[in-house]
């Protein structure tokens, strides 16, 4: 703003001072409202209140040196918050520039604040600047705070007197009203705070999430009836009256509501694990601050696909033709049938395409039809009713397809899917609806299906394992993934990478493999294929060494020298999972974590493999 047009602003508002019957020698504003016209204004604002004081408290601190005071306003130039130092806060009081004061022009006349509530931008006002002789020993930094809309909403000004304000000044004050406009967007979906504390108890028990509120003590004040059935029966609840009892890490958690702030993690109770948000509320009716909890169960089939075809490694010209057709068919609403021996990325493709498709927003649930018991595979895909069988959730629970629902559902090793779970799959896919045991309502569900397997589902189709209209309906896009040995190419590309990913995920360095080893590599068969490599590279990086006898051996194809390959790969693979384990404390969490796989694969290899924690 040049000097001209700063003078037109403050001529033109000290003429609409003038209008307004301002008198350069009033002191006070002509507008204070009461204390319970204030108390219903601090409800009103108090997200808008709680959301700027941290930063109202940083701008003074950047100035803590010197006497300055910051106030916040609303729309309407009411005071809704001061902070200072207490000695030119002192005169500011003595003005009655105190919360309920209003500071627009019709009130006090020409000010930073009165301009930014007429003009919509930041200011810097001086000495005689302002109308009144009182504002005169001062300059005032101004800027506004606006919503999602571009609505003035409030103001943010910083107050000093003259001879120790630089024109910075006013970019601090107009940075911190930045910060609070980002963060009221953030904290624009948290309606509860938008929300009148009467109706609050209703509020609660409409949302689909379980919410509970306490004050700083952590004494449980209210909570919503999804809490009562997250956290188990209402009597068991109710004994709950600090929130210490549920959040383990609540004192660290508490350190943070107090500075205004919000948090945000997953945290594990009563065995389960929810996503927690937690935020502070401004109640009016006694000035203080409480706590709102939102408790989320996080479902661990709820997932979401992580790989993409950006991470899929390769440069054979052949594997690069399959990585082109699939992203050719990833959008089509038709099933997929990958094909591949063990280890060859069926899943990592399954994700790929569901994240190359215009479902990617939604859920990707993965299946292993080999991991399910076969008794509870209907529970699992279809859910249950309230009451369905003994000991059923209450409120009954929803299976893979409708958790699925608008999104992508991989059936890894299909050929394991039971005879009788076929045709009811079969039925899903021909008709697009799934009914929940227990019940006679049909569901739509709109699922893309992918299956993937390592068995030749033709020969099992054949054998009277596979039922053949299942088969056709599911092979309607096929997908063939090579075995590394048909990429040689890539093996090298290969042990690159997963040398560079194994040595940050376990902090480690590098180990170089002579070229005589690499030729080994290559030249090797892996009928693990590239998880047999990815183990292989582990084992390489956690020893430190190259497990050269591994590579000698033969690769013909004759029964003896593929036996001992897959007993070599078993002690490499058994070895590798002790390790890991042992690393983790036996955690099987973080063992299955750390392994790529999943908890209940991890079970299965130490069943197999007898190991013990």
């Amino acid at each position: 703003m040049n000097h001209n047009d700063f003078r037109t602003i403050i001529e033109s508002s000290r003429k609409r001072s003038i209008a307004a019957d301002i008198s350069c020698d009033q002191v006070y504003s002509k507008k204070i409202i009461n204390n319970i016209e204030l108390q219903k204004k601090f409800a009103e604002k108090r997200n808008m209140i709680l959301t700027a004081a941290p930063y109202m408290e940083q701008l003074i601190n950047f100035v803590i040196d010197y006497n300055f005071f910051v106030l916040l306003t609303d729309g309407e130039g009411c005071i809704l918050n001061v902070f200072g130092n207490e000695k030119i806060l002192n005169e500011a009081f003595e003005l009655k520039m105190v919360p309920g004061a209003y500071m627009d022009e019709e009130s006090i006349g020409t000010n930073a604040m009165a301009i930014v509530l007429k003009t919509g931008s930041p200011i810097q006002l001086s000495g005689e600047d302002h109308i009144i002789k009182a504002y005169h020993r001062w300059t005032c930094s101004g800027a506004p705070i606006k919503d999602n809309h571009g609505k003035l909403i409030g103001v943010l000004n910083l107050t000093g007197y003259t001879e120790q304000v630089h024109p910075h000044t006013l970019g601090m004050v107009i940075a911190a009203s930045n910060a609070i406009e980002e963060m009221l967007k953030v904290k624009e979906y948290h309606k509860m705070q938008n929300i009148n504390y009467k109706h609050i108890n209703t509020i609660f028990n409409s949302m689909p999430v379980a919410i509970i509120t306490s004050d700083l003590e952590g004494n449980v004040k209210l909570y919503n009836n999804q809490a009562t059935e997250l956290f188990g029966k209402a009597d068991s609840l109710m004994e709950v009256t600090r929130m210490n009892e549920l959040i383990k890490n609540w004192e660290s958690m508490i350190e943070v509501i107090v500075n205004g702030e919000n948090v945000e993690q997953d945290i594990s109770i009563k065995n389960f694990n929810c996503h927690l948000t937690a935020n502070p509320i401004y109640n009016p009716v006694d000035d203080s601050i409480e706590i709102v909890y939102v408790f989320e169960e996080i479902k661990k089939s709820n997932i979401l696909a992580y790989y993409t075809f950006d991470k899929i490694i390769g440069e054979d010209p052949n594997f690069l033709k399959i990585v082109q057709y699939a992203k050719k068919i990833a959008d089509s609403k038709s099933t997929i049938l990958i094909l591949g021996e063990s280890g060859t990325g069926k899943e990592v493709f399954a994700q790929s395409i569901h994240n190359y498709s215009s479902r990617m927003d939604a859920p990707f649930i993965a299946i292993n039809c080999g991991a399910i018991p076969k008794e509870f595979m209907e529970l699992e895909l279809f859910g249950y009713e309230e009451g369905a069988y003994a000991g059923a959730k209450k409120g009954g629970s929803q299976g893979k397809f409708e958790q699925a629902d608008g999104g992508t559902i991989l059936f890894d090793e299909i050929g394991a899917l039971p005879l009788d779970m076929q045709v009811k799959l079969q039925r899903v896919l021909q008709e697009g609806i799934i009914t929940r045991i227990g019940s006679q309502k049909a569901i739509p569900v709109n699922v893309r299906v992918i299956a993937a397997t390592n068995k030749d589902l033709k020969k099992e189709v054949e054998s009277g394992r596979f039922r053949k209209d299942l088969y056709y309906r599911l092979n309607v896009l096929p997908l063939y993934l090579p075995p590394l040995r048909e990429r040689k190419k890539d093996i090298t590309l290969l042990i690159q990478y997963f040398m560079k990913l194994i040595c940050n995920k376990l902090n480690k360095k590098e180990v170089e493999i002579p070229k005589e080893y690499l030729k080994q590599m290559m030249n090797y068969n892996w009928p693990g294929n590239i998880r047999e490599l990815e183990n292989i590279v582990e084992l390489i990086v956690n020893s430190e060494t190259i497990p050269t006898e591994y590579f000698n051996q033969e690769n013909g194809d004759g029964d003896n020298s593929q036996e001992e390959e897959v007993l070599d790969l078993a002690y490499v693979e058994r070895e590798q999972l002790k390790k890991v384990l042992q690393k983790n404390n036996g955690n099987i969490t973080r063992t299955a974590s750390d392994l790529g796989i999943r908890r209940n694969t991890l079970y299965s290899k130490m069943k197999k493999y007898n190991i013990k924690t």
